[in-house]
């Protein structure tokens, strides 16, 4: 592990490869898994802020779950999550052209209707950050839906934290992320390369 700033940062961000490939897997992180995308409580306020914004870009039945129960939950791990319908599909779930998956609050950003682009934990995928008393996890969360891309990402050579660049920093900032890239060069240079 790296440890950068109060986080311990997994090796797995600079031993992997990963590009997402939604051409294959068609934003299935979207509808799979247990639980819905964790928030921060702020999260779930700004989410209640802008859901006036992304209302009619939503599916009949998530709105009718956001009705009846709000737009998060607490899982069985105590974790605030986004509501989820059909016991997986994420409420924020909403469907393009082909099957693919994409996110009405993604779609509403990208159109410049609103300043939130998702929570942190969707842009952050696959990584999955933990907080701890003394410190912060930052771990590669290993999906079988996400072979693609690893696949992808190791032919196109983008590693864990190359791909995840904008998000790292939008998280943790730049100098960072600046620090992240020094040590995973010299990993790179001392232990990856041929």
């Amino acid at each position: 592990m790296f440890d950068i700033q109060g986080t311990l940062v997994s090796l797995e961000l600079v031993e992997r490869f990963f590009c997402c490939d939604l051409d294959t897997c068609l934003g299935a992180c979207c509808i799979e898994g247990d639980a819905g995308a964790p928030l921060t409580e702020d999260e779930r306020k700004k989410i209640e802020e802008i859901l006036p914004d992304i209302w009619d870009d939503l599916l009949p039945r998530a709105q009718q779950e956001i009705k009846e129960n709000g737009v998060a939950y607490h899982d069985p791990e105590g974790e605030l999550v986004t509501q989820i319908i059909d016991g997986k599909n994420c409420v924020f779930t909403c469907y393009e052209p082909g099957g693919l998956c994409s996110c009405a609050i993604e779609k509403a950003y990208r159109a410049g209707k609103i300043d939130f682009r998702k929570p942190i934990s969707c842009y952050l995928y696959p990584v999955r950050i933990k907080e701890f008393s003394t410190f912060t996890a930052v771990n590669y969360n290993r999906w079988k839906i996400c072979k693609c891309a690893e696949v992808l990402g190791r032919k196109e050579g983008i590693r864990v934290y190359q791909f995840l660049k904008q998000p790292l920093i939008d998280r943790f900032g730049q100098e960072w992320y600046d620090e992240l890239v020094a040590n995973c060069e010299l990993y790179i240079k001392q232990y990856l390369s041929d």
